[in-house]
């Protein structure tokens, strides 16, 4: 069998994340998730003493890292050089190529990385190897719902000026099929949970500025290659102000962010009974009465 065909260009998002940085980058979103991976990790009641960042964007998550453990040791795998963090070590990596020995960590984390991958269920069956048994996978992707907004008015402008469709925005993963991959990878007690953020701007192009500022701009590799007819564009921004204003006259961008959580399996850890095996009955917790399936209710 020969390999699917990628749907990103790694080797494009890289240098477009480069570009960024090198320029003001728009740290707003990751900054965001990092206090976020701060507080999930506070909730976790143990020490880590070997860590993992996978391709996280910037150092955001290192740093997090560091400062929660700063007796462990850190290793961020980076998708770019970029700023060092003290104690941290960093070093450039593809994430669909984890060089990491097998059992090497007992935590890795990951934010705003993974929905970049052409290969998210064999990165996370690498994630779930490099973990020590009862080491803790924690991180985030941007999920289906994100810029649904740019991506519906891209969608109608394109098909009104131009009789078609041009892919523009990334099919990002969902959570019922997150949760699946976390099981798939063999990840122990998966779960899997989102939140939206929604930012406001002034114009659409304010946003299409601020995908740029972060990297995120078109990657893939079935974009389309001749320039943008300004009159798409155009029709593209009446749309969205059109459909996704609030009332002042702002606009509507959305981020749903996927948060993914998978222990690798140990021993200790709760299992669920098998099916059967239960010694009371539900009836007489709730104090009702269990009725067949067949039978009506009494009147």
């Amino acid at each position: 069998m020969t390999a699917p065909s990628p749907l990103f260009d790694t080797v494009l998002a890289r240098r477009r994340l480069a570009r960024a940085q090198r320029a003001d980058f728009a740290d707003f979103l990751i900054a965001r998730v990092a206090e976020d991976l701060d507080d999930r990790l506070g909730a976790v009641l143990r020490d880590f003493t070997r860590s993992l960042d996978l391709a996280t964007p910037t150092a955001a998550a290192a740093r997090v890292l560091s400062a929660r453990y700063p007796d462990a040791t850190v290793l961020r795998l980076a998708p770019i050089l970029d700023q060092a963090v003290p104690g941290v070590r960093q070093a450039v990596a593809d994430p669909e190529a984890l060089p990491a020995a097998p059992e090497g960590f007992d935590l890795a984390v990951s934010l705003l990385a993974l929905q970049g991958v052409n290969d998210l269920p064999g990165t996370l069956v690498q994630l779930r190897r490099s973990l020590r048994p009862d080491g803790l996978f924690l991180g985030c992707l941007l999920g289906g719902a994100t810029l649904n907004e740019l991506r519906a008015s891209f969608a109608q402008a394109e098909s009104e000026v131009e009789g078609g469709v041009s892919p523009r925005v990334a099919p990002f993963a969902e959570v019922r099929e997150a949760g699946a991959l976390l099981q798939r990878a063999g990840f122990a007690l998966p779960v899997a949970d989102t939140e939206t953020v929604t930012v406001r701007y002034a114009d659409p192009f304010s946003l299409m500025r601020d995908l740029r500022a972060m990297g995120l701009t078109n990657a893939l590799v079935e974009r389309r290659r001749t320039p943008l007819r300004r009159a798409t564009l155009m029709r593209m921004a009446d749309i969205y102000a059109s459909r996704f204003a609030d009332a002042d006259g702002r606009l509507r961008a959305s981020f749903e962010i996927l948060w993914l959580t998978g222990w690798a399996p140990h021993a200790s850890q709760q299992v669920p009974l098998k099916p059967g095996s239960a010694k009371a009955r539900l009836a007489d917790a709730l104090g009702t009465i269990e009725l067949n399936p067949t039978e009506r209710i009494p009147r």
